[in-house]
């Protein structure tokens, strides 16, 4: 039958990601055996929990395996699985574009990477483009794939030039073969088709994979006894051994997470959790247990010691696998570990389990809800036992994500609390437990004062700030987006209330009655003046030495609280807050005699005007007009600046 070949080009993003890939990416070539052993386990794993519903699929292929077939005399290596396979559609899709936000994102990863002079060959692994490593070592890959219950098969093929072709074609069994033409190796490189060089990528980077992957080995085997050549004593004539191909299992396939803690070694530990995550860097800890009584499973978890760079995308996977007596049910297993600690990677494997179950019915499924609940018994454990450089580290990469937990699981939320570490005004560069706040509040102090916002220098040097420090009373500073959520969960901490530092009335000192009747008619002035933009304006509780600030009730929404709001496309509607006036500094002083001496001076409106903006950027924020804003400061300037007398010299007295 004849078919129709088309060429179609790559997507712009899959050219730049090839070009990388192929010119810059790889320190380590022999990487791309690993990426495709995995591909070929990933495809086993989805026919294998396929068959338990539909055990017809696999007819008569059922012995699943990976097998490798080095060709010296034609320079190519393929890799053979007997997996689901793809349809047309299936291959145009997922190796012809590559996910669109998948590659977006990897390459984003990658500049960044470079930035911090952090690039490792794992990258790849992490966004599912491990096929394309293939062109480390191939000048043309041809791909020949059959779908599970499909008759025909797809041929798709590249040069990694910027285009493929695609066509259909014929295949005796289900499944994937990937042919990798080689390039030329230089004197000194390794040879890809040569049998040692083969066992030993598998056996540093995929011995742990489930399904035996296979060669064939020449081996020196006994002439079979009918085929001696014998004299006539009866003696061999001739060699009596032969030189024959047999197939070998070059992999051990141990499911360590299985074997006693004992058993296994750091550097099987440290392996095993490359393949299952892709990260060339070491896990930061790790935790092996396994639970006996009525309910028996085991888990094998890791830590890492870097952020996943897949993690803040939209919707970033969990690490966690699920088995059932050894057998593949699913990845990205949210129902066993909260979000907040979806950065661990491991295994988990439940005998008990039905192979059938889905994602809806493990959310209800009480052997389910235990592991989890022993699971986050248990990490916590392991991060509350950490020595203090560790967790320094380990904060640093996983703070944010891990107060996440405060605002979305309440059982937890305290235990969560005292793995919190922030930055305060008195820690300097330190970042330091609520424990250790807690510790050091003076004696009549009630509450743990805090301040938001998404810059700690302007934090530090807030004017909210000014009246705290001069108490000597410590503040909390946060600064991640997710702090705003966290005080909004956590509320206490130890009996102690915490406090927002930009909110409400700071409960140090009072302003006498007396007093606040002095300024209410200027205040009551400036009100009026400022109506469309602010509820309320009087005496601050919060301020030392600056002239203005804006403050909230303790109830309304944090300035930064709506700007992460603005910023992610959701609505807020901005909230009308209260301007708060230093009524001991000498501009506000001034301001109310100039304002008794004369109501109706035009100046007055201008620097009502003025204090408003002069609040607005104290906070880092962005002034509605900046253009009147700095020709009100002109004109002030001008008035202020009184020349009684010009010299010769060009002198000004001021």
């Amino acid at each position: 039958m004849e078919t129709k070949k088309e060429t179609r080009q790559f997507k712009t993003e899959v050219q730049q990601l090839l070009k990388l890939i192929i010119n810059s990416l790889y320190s380590h070539p022999e990487i791309f055996l690993r990426e495709l052993i995995s591909n070929a386990s990933d495809a086993i794993d989805k026919i294998r929990f396929r068959s338990q519903t539909e055990p017809d699929i696999l007819g008569n292929d059922a012995v699943f395996r990976i097998k490798i077939v080095p060709d010296r005399e034609n320079a190519t290596l393929s890799i053979v699985d007997n997996g689901i396979g793809m349809g047309h559609d299936e291959v145009v899709e997922n190796i012809g574009t590559i996910a669109q936000s998948g590659t977006r994102a990897f390459l984003q990863a990658i500049e960044e990477a470079k930035k911090k002079d952090s690039l490792t060959p794992e990258m790849i692994g992490q966004f599912g483009v491990g096929f394309y490593s293939s062109f480390i070592v191939a000048d043309k890959v041809t791909l020949i794939t059959r779908a599970a219950g499909e008759d025909t098969a797809t041929k798709w093929e590249s040069n990694g030039d910027g285009s493929y072709t695609i066509e259909e074609t014929t295949k005796d069994s289900r499944g994937t073969t990937v042919i990798l033409h080689l390039k030329k190796t230089a004197d000194g490189e390794q040879d890809y088709t040569d049998e040692w060089t083969i066992r030993d990528i598998v056996k540093h980077h995929s011995d742990f994979v489930s399904y035996p992957v296979v060669m064939d080995v020449e081996k020196v085997e006994p002439i079979p006894e009918e085929k001696l050549i014998r004299d006539k004593e009866g003696k061999p004539v001739g060699n009596t051994t032969q030189k024959v191909f047999a197939e070998e299992t070059l992999n051990s396939m141990k499911a360590i997470w299985a074997k006693n803690k004992s058993q296994v070694t750091d550097d099987e530990y440290d392996e095993f959790y490359k393949h299952i995550s892709h990260d060339w860097n070491p896990p930061m800890e790790r935790l092996h247990i396994k639970f006996e009584g009525t309910t028996e499973y085991t888990a094998l978890l890791y830590i890492p010691s870097k952020m996943p760079f897949d993690l803040h995308m939209r919707e970033p996977k969990h690490g966690i696998n699920l088995y059932c007596k050894r057998v593949f049910i699913m990845d990205d297993c949210k129902e066993l570990v909260p979000e907040y600690f979806s950065f661990v990677q491991g295994v988990v494997d439940a005998p008990d389990l039905n192979l059938n179950i889905s994602r809806e019915i493990l959310q209800k499924d009480s052997l389910v809800k235990n592991i989890r609940k022993n699971l986050i018994k248990r990490l916590f454990g392991l991060l509350e036992e950490m020595d203090q450089e560790k967790y320094d580290r380990f904060y640093a990469e996983f703070g944010p994500v891990l107060k996440v937990g405060i605002p979305t699981d309440y059982e937890n939320k305290e235990r969560i609390a005292k793995l919190l570490r922030y930055r305060t005004t008195k820690s300097a560069e330190k970042y330091i437990s609520l424990k250790e706040y807690v510790d050091r509040m003076k004696p009549d102090q009630e509450d743990i004062y805090y301040i938001t916002g998404e810059n700690l220098t302007a934090l530090l040097n807030s004017p909210h700030l000014e009246r705290l420090k001069d108490k000597d009373i410590e503040v909390v500073l946060m600064s991640d987006p997710v702090d705003e959520w966290v005080v909004q969960g956590l509320q206490k901490y130890e009996g102690k209330k915490l406090r927002s530092a930009e909110k409400g009335d700071l409960g140090l000192d009072s302003v006498d009655d007396e007093t606040k009747s002095q300024y209410s008619a200027l205040f009551d002035f400036i009100r009026t003046r400022l109506e469309s933009k602010i509820k309320e304006v009087k005496p601050s509780t919060h301020l030392k030495h600056s002239v203005a600030c804006l403050s909230g009730d303790s109830y309304d929404m944090s300035a930064y609280m709506e700007k992460i709001l603005k910023a992610t496309g959701q609505k807020a509607e901005p909230a009308k807050r209260v301007l708060e006036l230093n009524i001991d500094h000498p501009a506000i002083t001034r301001i109310k005699a100039l304002f008794e001496h004369d109501k109706g001076d035009p100046v007055l409106a201008d620097y009502a005007d003025l204090l408003l903006d002069l609040a607005v950027i104290s906070e880092g924020g962005k002034l509605d007009d900046p253009a009147r804003f700095s020709k009100t400061i002109g004109n002030l300037m001008a008035q202020a600046l009184v020349m009684d007398d010009f010299v010769e010299t060009d002198a000004v007295e001021v």
